[in-house]
């Protein structure tokens, strides 16, 4: 049943409680911040919407009928619940400005989240974050079910029902032991059907590199390959400790590669016909993030991807 119009006017409500106060609608109005012909034309309709006369005017000033004395006694609790909606309101607006829940897949949550945090930091000093790890599918569904405020994904598609925004790029590396057999032809040009038939070592389904891959070999290869050695890890760190031990190819973030690539421990393969660059996505749930969110993905976008 819908509330009655006079339910919904808060304010004048409120307004009668200040007439039983002061006295009188002038101190009411004063109190409110109104004119007294304003306050005396709302407590009019008030009277109308209810049908009864709720106050009696006098040169010396407004007093409650009884009928008036009783609504003022309804009318207390109904105010009292409505402040305590509104505190709770503020609230709770108060906790979102001073809390970040976030998750992110593990590229931008190893290489560049804390960077983008440290600089956010320096304006927030008493913020609050908590961050977590995930693979590209279990972020979304953190946004979706509400457990996160904001996520960031390597996955080349978003889904449609999350807000999203690019804030940069990342690229693939396909990466060997110096001494596995396919380091040997690492100053050639592969080409995508070469990998068909090696062991592949890919994160678990889910994940972002690994959906950025097998979309760029199909794409190649004009088909949905079938590779039958490729072997599913949990974690770069895993996949990169196989390729070291001479396990297989490794497909991992550049970034997580570059270390390894720099003492020569690891070796790239240039695969001619493979497109491995890949958007990182911001992802949230609603028509927009909140300021905090808002401004941390300002940052993740100006902020160059290193020192």
């Amino acid at each position: 049943m819908p509330l009655p119009s006079w339910a919904t006017d808060l304010a004048t409500l409120d307004l009668l409680l200040s007439v039983a106060e002061t006295g009188s609608v002038g101190g009411a109005a004063r109190a409110h911040g109104i004119s007294q012909p304003s306050a005396s034309e709302r407590l009019a309709r008030l009277e109308r919407l209810f049908g009864v006369p709720l106050l009696v005017r006098t040169r010396r000033g407004s007093t409650l009928t009884p009928t008036g004395e009783a609504v003022v006694a309804w009318i207390h609790p109904v105010v009292d619940a409505a402040q305590a909606l509104a505190d709770g309101v503020l609230s709770l607006r108060a906790d979102q400005r001073a809390r970040l829940r976030l998750t992110a897949s593990l590229t931008v949550a190893e290489y560049l989240l804390p960077r983008w945090l440290l600089v956010l930091r320096r304006g927030h000093a008493d913020l609050e974050i908590s961050a977590s790890v995930a693979n590209s599918a279990d972020v979304c569904a953190a946004i979706r079910s509400g457990r996160a405020d904001l996520g960031f994904v390597e996955s080349p598609d978003v889904p449609a029902d999350l807000g999203r925004r690019v804030v940069g790029t990342d690229g693939l590396a396909l990466v060997v032991a110096a001494r596995y057999p396919l380091a040997a032809r690492a100053d050639r040009d592969l080409r995508a059907g070469d990998l068909v038939d090696v062991p592949l070592l890919l994160r678990e389904p889910g994940s972002g590199t690994r959906e950025t891959f097998l979309r760029a070999l199909a794409g190649a290869l004009g088909r949905t390959p079938s590779i039958p050695r490729a072997t599913s890890l949990g974690s770069t760190a895993t996949i990169l400790a196989t390729v070291r031990a001479g396990g297989g190819v490794g497909v991992v973030s550049a970034r997580a590669a570059a270390a390894g690539l720099a003492t020569g421990e690891l070796v790239r393969l240039r695969v001619a016909d493979l497109a491995l660059e890949r958007p990182l996505h911001a992802v949230w749930s609603g028509q927009a993030p909140s300021p905090l969110a808002a401004e941390l993905i300002d940052l993740a976008i100006s902020l160059p991807p290193s020192d």
